[in-house]
């Protein structure tokens, strides 16, 4: 199973090559401003430094993307360094800019009309309750199963775009393919080989996901909630300044490992595929 095959590469890979942790915990370093400024402390100025690194993020996210997606590529074959990185980020920053803007726009619209159908599905459930109570008038039943439907509907469909998308920038930088070619080859790729690529997408969100929880810990840890705010149960913890710095440090060592695996497992993998369904113009 490809999925499995491509996990020992990928470790071999990173062991050859420390360079990957590192520039993958410089990647994520560029996002900590979010957890160091407590949003308790300057509501204002917490929401700037937000936006301010989120608007950075979109144009910093397209460089390390080609950049360590190369340097994977390289990894599973011998040696890489940042020479690699700054080579592939600068050569593919283009198309992989206008692809993540435009995935950026699919997924704000994708969370809007979610939203507004929660919203409006709270909205239906409540109507005509009497005071302090929720209840749903039979009326309004068929209204609130539809929405639910759409809602679930939508987190559905944009499950399934990013699912068949998700190889579209190994395909710019390992392929060299334009774009919309890309999204293309990503797709085929996807389609033709459902067996390996479940799996490996199930492989990802098992380790994913826990990391995600932990670093959402950490991130509660290093910038908690005020107390008049805060759920009944989160607990208090007082770190001081050196266990925060503590807790940072650890949160992007860790970050940098599963991101340096991550990036190398998904060219490993990537590789696979494209073996059984070479690209146009690249068959033997």
């Amino acid at each position: 199973m490809p999925a499995l095959r491509a996990i020992r590469p990928a470790v071999g890979g990173v062991a050859r090559n420390p360079v990957l942790v590192a520039v993958s915990a410089l990647f994520a370093l560029a996002q900590f401003p979010d957890l160091i400024v407590r949003p308790t402390a300057s509501p204002g100025l917490a929401a700037a430094v937000s936006a301010m690194t989120f608007g950075v993020l979109i144009l910093v996210v397209p460089f390390f993307q080609g950049g360590l997606l190369a340097m994977a590529d390289e990894a599973l074959d011998g040696r890489t360094g940042v020479a690699t990185l700054v080579a592939a980020g600068r050569d593919h920053y283009l198309p992989l800019l206008v692809a993540y803007l435009a995935l950026v726009g699919v997924s704000l619209a994708f969370g809007f009309l979610f939203v507004v159908g929660i919203v409006l599905g709270v909205a239906g459930s409540v109507v005509g309750g009497p005071a302090g109570f929720v209840r749903i008038p039979a009326e309004d039943v068929t209204l609130v199963a539809v929405l639910g439907i759409i809602v679930v509907g939508l987190f559905g469909a944009y499950l399934l775009v990013t699912f068949f998308l998700q190889f579209y920038a190994h395909a710019v930088v390992v392929e060299d393919a334009e774009l919309v070619a890309a999204f293309r080859r990503s797709v085929r790729l996807v389609r033709s080989n459902l067996g390996a690529a479940i799996p490996y997408t199930v492989i990802l969100a098992a380790v994913g996901a826990p990391f995600g929880l932990l670093v959402a810990a950490a991130a509660l840890t290093l910038a908690p909630p005020a107390i008049d705010t805060a759920p009944a149960w989160l607990p208090s913890v007082e770190l001081g300044t050196l266990g925060t710095v503590g807790v940072g440090v650890g949160v992007v060592a860790v970050t940098g490992l599963l991101g340096a695996l991550w990036t190398t497992y998904s060219v490993a993998f990537y590789r696979a595929l494209a073996e059984r369904a070479p690209a146009p113009g690249r068959q033997a």
